[in-house]
This record gives C-alpha cells, structure tokens and sequence, in this order.
C-alpha cells in the first residue's frame, strides 16, 4: 500500500499494480509543507480522496480521518467518515484510536462503514504525547500488552483492519497471533501481512525518511534506502529487500 494524493499519480500507481492507496492526513506535510500531520483540513482530504478515485477506480482506497473530525462527538465522527464514503468515494475509513475510541468504531460498523484501526505511534496525537511517549511502541511487555488488547478490542467492535505504526516486531507479531484481521504494518516489522510507505519517502523526495530511521521498528533488517532522487544527477531512492 502506498500513500497517495493526486489522480495522475493514482493511475500511475494503479497501472504499476500497486493494489491500495492510501490518502493519508501526511498530505499535510509533503503537500502543504506543514511540519506534523494535524494541519490537514477535513474537506482538503476528501477532495483528495475524490481524486485519487477518479485516477485509480479499482483501487482499493483507504481514506484518513483527520485531526479533530471525529474526536469531538460520536455523531460528528460518523458523519464525517460518511462523507469520505459518499463524496470522496473511499472503501474504507482509518482512525487513529485506543480503547478508548471502542464505542465510536462499533458506531461506525454498524452504520455500514468499514473502519481502520490504526494503532501504536499516533501522529495526531504528538504534541499531546510530545516527549512523554516513545517513537516506537511495544518495547516492553506491558506495552505489548496493552497494543494487543486494544487490537482486539477494535476487532470485536467490528473493524474490518488495523494499521499499526512505528511498533517493535515483537508487538506486530504478538498481534497478529490474537486476532483474524489484516494487519497493515508501518514501520512495524516484517510480520505485517502488508506494509504502507508514503510514495515521496519511497521515492527519495522527502528530507528524511522515517521508516529507514526507526529504531527498534524492525524495517531496516529488511529493508535498505540506496539513493536519493532530490540529489545532484537524478537518482531515485528505493526500498531493497
């Protein structure tokens, strides 16, 4: 799955074979020049959204629900999450959530809207979280722990998938051995039954590369960054196995 914003590039991505996309709140940042996530607007995003379908029709799409749209109130969620359905025509529908969100993904399931259930490192969430929470989640058992409850929890509310990000290996796996969902890895070890790249980190055209970058993520035993395509000459960044 790669993340993107644009209809030209989804039908690029779409002829390539690339079979999801995701249309994710970091179009804050490598589109708008934003330093964090949380600067992507509700409306920017489904009009994105829109785009990328228009662009890649087969495609299965994930849409980001962004900061403040659904954190307010449950209704005000489901609305929103409505809208990313309806107007921006997307297959499914991703939320940063904990246990906490349990009520709201069981609201949305029954409402008829596939949810995502992203879980560990929250980018939302980080200048509430700032330096108090780790990079990668899952160092220790309790964490682990802790990320495989609220897994399951949000399975048994009715999401259809989880994303997890910036997660040890050993939590990834410890995931996926207690629940049946489709488990969607970002920088979160190579148990991962798939795994979400931003396309400009992929192609070299960020500053920097997070997911080269994650200690303790497990992607770098498995994945190596061999050029970059902002460089003098043209070179073109990409993922080895």
């Amino acid at each position: 799955m790669l993340t993107c914003y644009d209809a030209t590039t989804a039908r690029w991505l779409a002829q390539a074979g690339v079979p999801a996309l995701l249309v994710g709140d970091s179009a804050a940042q490598v589109i708008l020049g934003h330093e964090q996530s949380i600067f992507a607007p509700l409306d920017f995003l489904i009009t994105l959204t829109a785009g990328v379908r228009r662009g890649a029709p087969n495609c299965l799409l994930m849409g980001d629900m962004p900061f403040m749209s659904y954190q307010a109130d449950d209704a005000q969620a489901i609305r929103n999450a409505g809208r990313f359905m309806v107007e921006g025509q997307a297959d499914l529908v991703k939320l940063e959530v904990d246990g906490r969100h349990a009520e709201l993904v069981g609201k949305l399931s029954r409402a008829g809207i596939p949810v995502v259930a992203h879980l560990g490192w929250k980018p939302q969430q980080v200048r509430y979280a700032g330096i108090r929470t780790a990079l990668v989640a899952g160092r220790t058992m309790s964490e682990i722990q802790t990320l495989v409850t609220e897994a399951q929890i949000m399975e048994d509310q009715g999401a259809v998938m989880l994303l997890v990000e910036q997660c040890t290996a050993e939590a990834s796996e410890a995931v996926i051995a207690k629940v049946s969902l489709p488990v969607i890895g970002c920088g979160a070890g190579p148990a991962c039954h798939g795994h979400v790249v931003v396309l400009q980190d992929l192609l070299g055209m960020s500053e920097h590369h997070p997911l080269c970058q994650a200690d303790g993520a497990g992607w770098s035993k498995h994945h190596r960054c061999s050029s970059k395509m902002g460089e003098a000459g043209g070179e073109r960044r990409v993922f080895e196995r």
